[in-house]
């Protein structure tokens, strides 16, 4: 194997730099994981209990190097059983990197997503309780996301609604999901210099809502609490008073890699359609 360089007498080869590189990254995942949590301080305790192991056994002390030794054998499975839920949550950040995505088919996630936040939106709308959902679609907006809460949940109608119930204290805000995963809620945005759009003014929600499809790739959909009207905001443009087929055809095709961008091309498509019968 070809040498990249060498220290002292160890030969590093493309092989094992790569195997550097991936070890590396497996454990700043695991410490992003479970850092600040009680599982952080569950390790301090299995290290403290090995270095202990190796301590007694250089002094030759058996009893304790006797008892410390059932515990560093059995550490595997104590490691499952405590870590089960952090175990899960690594293994589901795995999924989420942009190699895995690779392989996976997006089809029925995107159809998905629109279903349920069309189920939600209409719901909040039945009882006029305001919404404002940012879908990000390729970019990140991390800056918008570290301004609310975090919530890292996998997307739920009834969680979305729960947020949005006006007594809630996380009802303030937009909530921003990124690949079928509430991200946070009662996030702030940057809200649009129009104060009116088509000759209709707009109120906050709406223009937080318009503004930061201005500024980034993402889709916001608004529930207005004054009429229970649902909009729908991507790339500037706002469309308002949706049915609830309609929305989710346009939640559908704009989350898509379709050849027609967006719902505004679907728009443009169903157009053309009417026209030629």
């Amino acid at each position: 194997m070809f040498d990249l360089f060498k220290i002292g007498f160890i030969n590093v080869t493309f092989v094992d730099l790569l195997d550097i590189i991936l070890v590396t990254s497996i454990i700043y995942k695991l410490y992003v994981t479970i850092k600040g949590t009680i599982a952080a301080q569950v390790v301090f305790g299995f290290v403290i209990v090995l270095l202990l192991s190796i301590i007694t056994q250089a002094l030759n002390f058996k009893a304790i190097g006797w008892l410390l030794g059932i515990i560093s054998d059995n550490w595997l499975i104590a490691f499952i059983i405590l870590f089960q839920q952090e175990i899960r949550k690594f293994l589901v950040m795995v999924g989420r990197t942009p190699l895995m995505n690779i392989f996976v088919d997006k089809a029925e996630d995107r159809t998905s997503m629109a279903d349920i936040l069309t189920e939600a939106a209409f719901e909040m709308a039945q009882y006029q309780h305001g919404a404002l959902i940012v879908i990000i679609k390729s970019t990140d907006i991390k800056g918008v996301v570290e301004s609310g809460e975090e919530i890292n949940s996998i997307l739920n109608k009834n969680l979305l609604r729960s947020l949005f119930f006006p007594r809630s204290p996380m009802h303030d805000g937009a909530v921003v999901v990124k690949n079928g995963v509430i991200e946070a809620a009662r996030c702030t945005l940057p809200l649009s210099q129009k104060t009116s759009y088509n000759g209709i003014g707009l109120g906050m929600r709406h223009r937080a809502g318009l503004g930061i499809t201005e500024q980034t790739d993402v889709i916001s959909l608004i529930v207005s609490e004054e009429t229970g009207s649902i909009s729908l905001a991507e790339q500037g443009k706002l469309i308002r008073g949706l049915s609830k087929e309609t929305l989710k055809n346009l939640l559908t095709f704009s989350l898509s890699a379709g050849e027609v961008k967006g719902w505004r091309g679907l728009l443009y498509h169903l157009r053309n359609k009417k026209n030629k019968k």
